[in-house]
């Protein structure tokens, strides 16, 4: 006869190193080693958003001093020769394979990391991103795109849904008093993982480049073992909260928030509700706007600008020679990586304020002030004032990234907790669709405006009021969000038996943290680790912003 203690698990059975009721925190555990620990994670898969910086070295990877070009060569052949060069165009397909299947993986298996636990799945992270990065290199090596794609595109783009969502749910756990600065803590790293990575794979190409080799295969190799090593400490720092603990002194605020559930909707049941797909199109409306502002941010400020960017006020870009062309190029440089910042910043700034003023009235900001800043965009670039424009488009950058780590804490307010991981995993699709409606919008309107004779520094105008028309709908969807109706709310006993194996372990009480939470030595050694890389891809990216001024 089996025998089950009071965890559920086969009395006398140790669990497993991987399994769920390993992780379980027990009485002293401070809660300030979690966010660091989702730090790990997601500032290694965040160089996704820096992966252009090897796409001019692949360029020419055949050709070594230029690229080694074959007319007319179609993308099948492309996929499999050794003999030219791949073209920057066809490697820029891994953003799509990247974000798609981000998507895609977190919406599929999100169900699957609520029922393991945040350890496995952080590792199967570690294994497909860093395992992707190893089989990249070969593709690299053996000058086989399609390897490249499978290996980094493929099954590191698994790696990055799993590793993005696979915090969500336990921090949310752990903060029930500052849901949107949990979440703000860990997402923000995602933001920040180009800043880091993105130095780091220049100074190692450098290093392995040869007179016969770009060094970018090496660089992969080396960047493969670093994030490997780097998200399995991650992983195997995450420790889950037990059912319906609470920070030490702190009492859920009376039940003056319709918007703030205490209840628990079922992972089956939160994408039949109206409310999760208006929080989907308000996720993917708010990102669509942001994520095609990312992408032209370098053409923009130098179209826009032109010879303002280097004292020539008369000149347009049309007018400029190549080489001061190439001057203004390193300086609009600047400008995406000081809107990273912003970026960075925002996920954090946002998601916090939020825990003050409500996650439905953080987004009406995002919205309204969003409107305002995209229509007033062209009046700020017609007036010639570059600070005016950088800032306002690093308020807007704040807002997109603000956006992403504001989600889960308005999921978990609506829909509860126990699933928030696998509900925030599906609405990553929005994240996925975004990238495809935000970049096509702001390319072919661009082109269409050049097209059609538009000066260059004008052709942003008219994409500019679509955007803020795009944020306009986004502002509908979230006012019509409302509280769930009671039918969708699971009963308590069912509530109570999903959360069994944990709540023997909690028991007898006990202390989490220090007070509602503080920094001991372990905790403050733990964020050094992340924070000191952190800090220098700052740093390098500040330098380059500052070209701008």
């Amino acid at each position: 006869m089996t025998i089950l203690d009071g965890a559920g698990r086969l009395s006398g059975v140790r669990p497993g190193i991987f399994d769920r009721e390993r992780i379980i925190a027990t009485a002293g555990f401070n809660r300030w080693l979690v966010p660091p620990a989702a730090l790990c994670i997601h500032l290694c898969i965040g160089m996704a958003y820096g992966f252009s910086v090897f796409w001019l070295p692949l360029s020419r990877a055949v050709g070594l001093s230029a690229p080694k070009v074959c007319a007319d060569m179609t993308i099948v052949q492309e996929l499999f020769t050794t003999t030219c060069d791949w073209r920057v165009a066809s490697m820029g397909w891994m953003y799509t394979l990247f974000f798609v299947l981000l998507g895609a993986s977190a919406a599929v298996w999100g169900g699957w990391l609520e029922r393991v636990g945040p350890r496995k799945a952080g590792f199967v992270a570690a294994v497909c991103w860093a395992g992707g990065l190893v089989l990249g290199a070969l593709g690299i090596y053996l000058h086989q795109l399609w390897l490249l794609w499978l290996g980094s595109g493929v099954i590191g783009g698994i790696g990055l849904g799993l590793g993005y969502i696979s915090p969500v749910s336990t921090l949310v756990k752990w903060f029930p008093d500052r849901r949107g600065m949990a979440t703000g803590m860990a997402i923000m790293g995602f933001g920040g993982g180009a800043m880091i990575g993105a130095p780091l794979a220049n100074m190692l190409m450098n290093y392995f480049k040869t007179p016969t080799d770009v060094g970018v295969w090496q660089t992969f190799l080396a960047m493969g073992l670093i994030y490997f090593v780097f998200m399995t400490i991650g992983a195997f720092s995450y420790r889950l909260a037990p059912p319906n603990w609470r920070p030490d002194g702190w009492t859920p605020p009376e039940k003056n928030n319709a918007y703030i559930t205490a209840h628990q909707v079922h992972l089956k049941d939160a994408h039949k509700t109206k409310q999760f797909w208006l929080i989907w199109a308000v996720l993917c409306l708010n990102v669509s706007a942001g994520i095609g502002v990312i992408g032209m941010a370098s053409p923009m400020l130098q179209e826009i600008f032109g010879g303002k960017l280097i004292g020539l006020p008369d000149l347009s870009f049309n007018q400029l020679s190549a080489e001061q062309k190439t001057v203004i190029a390193g300086i609009a440089a600047g400008f995406a990586g000081l809107l990273s910042l912003f970026n960075i910043a925002g996920r954090f700034f946002w998601a916090s304020l939020s825990d003050h003023i409500g996650r439905k009235n953080t987004y009406y900001v995002f919205f309204l002030l969003g409107i305002v800043l995209y229509a007033l965009a062209p009046t700020l670039a017609a007036m010639g004032s570059k600070a005016l424009f950088v800032l306002a488009f690093g308020i807007i950058l704040s807002m997109y990234g603000g956006g992403f780590a504001t989600v889960p804490a308005y999921l978990a307010d609506i829909f509860g907790t126990q699933f928030v991981g696998a509900i925030h995993g599906r609405l990553l699709t929005a994240w996925a669709t975004a990238g495809i409606i935000g970049p096509v919008v702001v390319n072919y309107i661009r082109e269409a405006q050049i097209v059609a004779g538009v000066p260059r520094a004008q052709v942003y105008d008219f994409t500019m009021y679509i955007l803020a028309g795009m944020l306009v709908l986004g502002l509908i969807c979230n006012a019509l969000v409302k509280p769930l109706a009671d039918k969708w709310f699971m009963k308590p006993e069912e509530v109570a038996a999903l959360q069994a194996k944990g709540a023997a372990v909690n028991a007898g009480g006990g202390s989490y943290g220090i007070g509602k939470g503080g920094l001991d030595a372990r905790a403050a050694a733990f964020w050094m680790f992340v924070g000191i890389p952190l800090a220098w891809g700052v740093w390098i990216t500040l330098q380059n912003a500052m070209k701008i001024f």
